[in-house]
Order: C-alpha cells, then sequence, then structure tokens
C-alpha cells in the first residue's frame, strides 16, 4: 500500500472539473419574460371588458320601467321563489327595491304541467286557484301595464310565508285552453 492509496488527497488538490461554459438562450428568455407580462395583462383586459359588459347590463336593467322580455336570473328566481318552468315562452318580468321591500314581477306562458310544477314549487297547486278571485292590487298591476278585466277567465291564489321569505299574488289567465299565462307579483319584506 503506498501512502497516497492510505492517504487520499485533500479536495484542494484534486484537479477541477472543466469549467462550463454557459451558453446564452436570448430567444428563450425573451419568450418567458414576455409570457409573464402577457398573460397576467391579457386577464387584465379581459375582466375589464367583462366588468364593463356587466355594468351595461346592470344599468340598462335598472332603467326599465316596465316588464323586460327574459327570465329573470337565477339568484331572483331563488330570491323571490318564482322558478319559471323550463318551455314557458314568452317570459317577462320587472323588478322594484325600496328600503322596505323589493317585488319580482313577472308573466310566463307554460302548459298544464309546469302550471301544476310551478304551483307545487311555490307552496300550493292548481286545487287553490279560485275563480274569479283578484289577488294582485290593480295599483301593483298598473305598474307593469296588466289589465285583469272581468273579460277573461281568470283564477287567482296567493301565498303567505314569515319576512324574509316572499310572499306571492298569483293569477292565471286560461284565455287559450292548455297554455295558461301565469301573472305573479313576489314580494320580500325587510
Amino acid at each position: 500500500m503506498t501512502d497516497t492509496e492510505a492517504h487520499p488527497m485533500p479536495d484542494d488538490r484534486r484537479p477541477a472539473p472543466p469549467a462550463r461554459t454557459k451558453r446564452r438562450r436570448p430567444l428563450l428568455t425573451a419568450l418567458i419574460v414576455f409570457l409573464l407580462i402577457a398573460i397576467p395583462a391579457g386577464y387584465i383586459v379581459i375582466s375589464a371588458e367583462q366588468s364593463r359588459d356587466s355594468g351595461a347590463g346592470k344599468e340598462a336593467e335598472a332603467a326599465a320601467t316596465g316588464l323586460t322580455n327574459a327570465f329573470p336570473s337565477k339568484v331572483q328566481q331563488r330570491i323571490y321563489n318564482v322558478p319559471v318552468p323550463i318551455g314557458s315562452t314568452p317570459v317577462y318580468y320587472y323588478e322594484t327595491n325600496s328600503w322596505q321591500s323589493s317585488s319580482l314581477f313577472v308573466q310566463f306562458r307554460t302548459n298544464t304541467w309546469g302550471l301544476a310544477h310551478y304551483l307545487k314549487a311555490v307552496g300550493t297547486s292548481t286545487a287553490g286557484l279560485v275563480k274569479g278571485r283578484q289577488t294582485i292590487a290593480p295599483g301593483d298591476a298598473a305598474k307593469v301595464g296588466w289589465d285583469f278585466g272581468t273579460d277573461q277567465p281568470w283564477a287567482g291564489t296567493a301565498t303567505r310565508s314569515q319576512a324574509p321569505r316572499p310572499a306571492q299574488q298569483i293569477m292565471v289567465s286560461y284565455d287559450e285552453p292548455g297554455h295558461p299565462v301565469v301573472y305573479v307579483v313576489s314580494t320580500v319584506n325587510f
């Protein structure tokens, strides 16, 4: 055994590994920097456009002074407990808000199944409809241009709930057999 085998050389006497040459990749670096800037900027632009579009829609909705030909949003349907049946057409709605109460006026034409389904969802049934009963006050009907004259076959019912759950006044027109028109005023009191 030699002296060098018994006592290995310290690390500082070992030959240094060859120096690595650092290759520059300017194209890759530029691409990474571009992506780090462009992706967040793109999200900001998209978010700003969506926000602007949303604000315009909310402004138009707030400026509405009568029924709007569209489905109420899912949130409105949930808050006011007005689950408009699938396949109802045309559908109109109007929302009013004040410090004491908020109301959602909804009008839709459905079929017999849709009417039964809707009435069950709000806590009543077709048996609860009383022929000739006007449950929507004339002042409320006038806000959206509804006229509940005596010349049509009307039926009405109302649901009562403890605040903050909505109370509903419901009227149904049977002017077209098999396709009743439902008129609802759902009010939440605070």
